[in-house]
């Protein structure tokens, strides 16, 4: 199993700061910087950003694993257009300076035609500055607060109405009304909680408390004391990486159990519960499109052979692994698209943006069931689902959504506008460009 550390790993948020700490090289002018070509029979260059190491490590590089294996399956059938897929590899090191930093190298030095990668809303929000000026194209691989209309960034993960919306009334309707929020200091966990919150009165809930812990904090004795002071029936969590895991084991610790007060959480998955020690996951759930657990032909085939290949090392797949796979898949649908439309040397990163407006991932592809990217918000229509871990560490899924739930990134602000392909069409009909 991975060992992981707990160090403390961001500096600081600013991104004024990752400008400033690239090499004089890399800034380069709007002139003098090449933007990426495709060639046939040319190698087609893709950024993976991905942090290996720090906290951030213990789902994302599971992720850039499972990206390189998704990029092997393409390659071995053909590649794209007789042309195979190059990788190139960063580790961000959990750090949002880094995450700057190397998107700046990936567009401008490496001329990558997309970049898979990202986590955190805070690594995302570092990069995209970049992402939006130089014209590229993140595939954002994993659930995110919404609020957002970008014109240069693909999502296959869930929005908050495609999982806590879910996940809220079923906890209240099973372990009762009163709730305490635990969640990292960033923009994900607040903004998630925003939406939480009108879910849970619309249950009938009762929040009885709000605790942030610094993104990548291993100390929790101050919150988990405000929590056996309110006595909440469940915990709502939107706590992440190196933290989610010594905030699980310190509840443990501290006395309380799953079966009295079970965590509720949108990111304890079984990468999570793996590197915890599964006695620290056992009876809590998870908010999430794809589980292991799930029963079909294409999911055990994707565990199948990932598992049994060279990247399989973490023993499990999980949710983010997924999201991130199927986001290959997109990409792969979406140039061939942009390839045949235009002619492959004169694809570029907006046409391929364009192009990924419809796609569909059959069951046959997509380990989760069929999905679908909006033709208007570059989100992905998904199946929400609720998993309880098991003894094993395995989770059981106990609640599925009827249908594909339509990704909304202004659920809780109808008067803000709709998300469209152009950009954020205002309440007055007039388009606002690039909101993020």
């Amino acid at each position: 199993m991975m060992k992981y550390t707990r160090r403390s790993f961001v500096k600081n948020f600013s991104m004024a700061a990752g400008a400033a700490s690239l090499a004089p090289g890399l800034l380069l002018s709007a002139s003098r910087a090449r933007a990426a070509t495709l060639a046939k029979g040319e190698p087609i260059k893709v950024g993976i950003l991905f942090s290996l190491t720090g906290g951030l490590a213990v789902p994302e590089e599971d992720s850039a694993l499972v990206m390189q294996y998704a990029i092997d399956e393409i390659n071995e059938a053909g590649g794209i257009n007789g042309s195979p897929i190059e990788p190139i590899i960063v580790d961000a090191k959990s750090d949002m300076n880094v995450y700057a930093q190397k998107m700046r190298e990936l567009i401008l030095r490496d001329r990558v035609i997309s970049v898979f990668g990202c986590y955190t809303s805070a690594s995302r929000k570092a990069v995209m500055p970049t992402v939006m000026s130089r014209d590229n194209l993140l595939f954002y691989p994993t659930c995110y607060e919404g609020k957002e209309c970008s014109q240069n960034i693909v999502c296959t993960g869930p929005l908050a109405n495609q999982h806590s919306q879910e996940l809220i009334p079923y906890m209240v309707e099973n372990f009762g009304k009163r709730v305490f929020f635990v969640g990292s200091n960033y923009v994900w966990p607040k903004e998630s909680n925003k939406n939480a919150r009108i879910w849970l009165d619309d249950a009938g809930g009762e929040l009885l408390g709000e605790e942030y812990v610094p993104l990548g904090s291993s100390e929790f004795g101050s919150v988990l004391n405000k929590i056996r002071r309110a006595k909440p029936d469940f915990i709502f969590s939107t706590v992440v990486g190196a933290s989610d895991i010594a905030f699980h084991r310190q509840f443990k610790q501290a006395g309380f159990n799953a079966e009295d007060m079970p965590i509720a959480s949108l990111t304890t998955g079984e990468i999570e519960t793996r590197a915890m020690g599964i006695e620290y996951g056992a009876g809590h759930f998870l908010s999430a499109p794809y589980f292991q657990a799930l029963d079909n032909p294409t999911n055990k085939k994707f565990v199948d052979g990932f598992l049994g290949s060279k990247y399989g090392k973490s023993g499990v797949t999980h949710y983010n692994m997924e999201e991130t796979y199927n986001s290959a898949y997109v990409f792969k649908a979406a140039i061939e698209k942009a390839i045949d439309e235009n002619g492959m040397e004169n694809v570029t990163p907006r046409l391929i943006r364009d192009a990924a407006a419809g796609v569909r991932l059959s069951a046959d592809v997509s380990p989760e069931g069929e999905v679908w990217v909006d033709e208007n918000n570059f989100n992905t229509w998904l199946v929400p689902k609720i998993g309880q871990c098991q003894e094993d560490g395995s989770f059981k899924i106990v609640k599925t959504a009827d249908s594909h739930v339509e990704p909304l990134p202004y659920s809780i602000y109808p008067d803000a506008g709709t998300c469209t392909a152009q950009g954020l069409k205002l309440p007055s009909g007039s388009i606002r460009k690039d909101v993020i």
